[in-house]
């Protein structure tokens, strides 16, 4: 979409249903989701720019960004009207996506969302700062996805179990 990869998953058949994940996720956090919904709905779950295998091209990285380029998709696949589901950043992207294009919402869900409420965690707003691309990959350097792969091996084979949050966690923000 206007020159940019856009990974999105999509399943199902009926009324639309758009899911948006948080920072630092993938359409991949909705997958567990997807298969209920997709009973009955048409449900695409996008990887927003900068996130997951979408691209991270240097550029708008604000809500009204977001909001409009899940627009965009959702005209290119043919749909008009959508409920509109967002986690934490994703909660605020739909919120924004409503109030933006109200004749384009169905439905608002929340979940954990980010954006209510007086303040914006410092974390947020850091991200949203212009540089912020150059200090991401310092905070989470590309070497510790694999050293911390070997140690939940090592784990593993000495019978204990590793959080899937946090391994969850870490491919995040090393996706970005």
């Amino acid at each position: 979409m206007h020159g940019h990869r856009v990974r999105y998953l999509m399943a199902g058949s009926g009324p639309a249903v758009v899911l948006i994940h948080g920072i630092t996720s993938s359409a991949d956090t909705w997958a567990a989701a997807m298969t209920g919904l997709a009973r009955d709905h048409t449900v695409i779950a996008p990887d927003l720019l900068g996130h997951g295998a979408s691209a991270k091209p240097r550029g708008d990285y604000s809500l009204g960004a977001y909001a409009s380029g899940i627009r965009d998709l959702l005209a290119a696949l043919g749909h008009d009207r959508v409920t509109v589901v967002g986690h934490s950043l994703g909660g605020g992207v739909a919120m924004q996506f409503a109030y933006q294009f109200p004749e384009r919402t169905e439905r608002l869900a929340l979940v954990s969302s980010g954006g209510l409420g007086r303040e914006v965690h410092f974390l947020l707003r850091a991200a949203a700062l212009p540089g912020a691309e150059l200090v991401l990959p310092l905070l989470v350097p590309s070497w510790l996805g694999s050293a911390v792969g070997r140690i939940g091996s090592a784990g593993s084979r000495l019978g204990l179990r590793t959080r899937l949050d946090i391994a969850e966690m870490l491919r995040g923000f090393l996706s970005l």
